[in-house]
């Protein structure tokens, strides 16, 4: 699996998110991948991708052995690719609001998000995690975040030499130029491709999300972008080229050293 891949295609859907409803989530995106590109290697899907961005823990958490886990399972196992995206997680007593990343049947990592948006009380409902996460899939080191995180460049430093940084998101649109902006700018920073996949439509708590969803490459150049409809974006990232950039010009060896506390 870890074999490398001079090419990695990774295919996001930004859709509507039924609130609290697990089976018509899955059920939409049961439709929606079947319009997957043959050539996808890696599925993004947003942040509580089945049940909207809730902070009704009891009721939504799953273990290991859940509803959407299981979902997920399958459709890595029947498509032949990998899935990732964030659920509310039951984890030794406590929520986690954790992306995972599945593959060939099997969860092969997770991340818990570390910067829990206290704005909207999910400090509340849910326990921060305290380490970052890089998988490793078809010999590319993809670096796993969840939206607030995005404000907080420190957490994000490619100090561990990643190639793609995801960030899975329910991102309000009076806030969205803001999303926009830092998308690029981790890219640019961590001269890294980016993905961010945010939701659209009016959730629970009345709040509404307008997309702009979009694939970055490592110089900041926007290769993808979607609006605010429902959509599928779907891009070739290519190694070399990206490999190539950061031999010429070697900001990444310039960085500032630092220690997370």
């Amino acid at each position: 699996m870890n074999a490398l891949s001079e090419e990695l295609t990774i295919s996001a859907i930004q859709y509507d998110i039924f609130w609290e409803n697990k089976k018509s989530n899955l059920n939409l995106l049961n439709r929606l991948i079947t319009d997957l590109p043959q050539n996808t290697d890696l599925l993004i899907l947003p942040e509580m991708f089945a049940t909207g961005f809730s902070m009704n823990t009891a009721l939504l958490a799953e273990t290991k052995e859940g509803e959407t886990v299981q979902w997920m399972k399958k459709v890595s196992t029947e498509r032949k690719i990998a899935i990732c995206g964030s659920i509310p997680f039951s984890y030794e007593g406590s929520y986690r609001n954790r992306f995972l990343f599945v593959h060939a049947g099997e969860v092969i990592a997770h991340y818990d998000k570390r910067h829990l948006f206290s704005y909207g009380t999910e400090n509340e409902h849910y326990s921060s995690g305290s380490q970052n996460t890089i998988v490793e899939f078809k010999g590319w080191k993809i670096c796993l975040q969840i939206c607030y995180d995005l404000r907080f460049p420190v957490w994000s430093r490619n100090t561990q030499d990643y190639d793609l940084l995801l960030y899975v998101a329910s991102w309000p649109d009076k806030r969205i130029e803001a999303w926009s902006t830092l998308l690029k700018a981790r890219a640019i920073e961590n001269l890294s491709y980016v993905c961010g996949l945010n939701r659209i439509g009016v959730d629970g708590s009345d709040l509404n999300y307008n997309g702009q969803s979009a694939i970055i490459d490592y110089t900041g150049e926007i290769m993808s972008k979607l609006n605010a409809k429902e959509e599928l974006m779907s891009k070739t990232l290519k190694m070399s080229e990206m490999k190539a950039f950061r031999d010429r010009f070697g900001f990444l060896n310039d960085k500032d050293e630092f220690q997370i506390v």
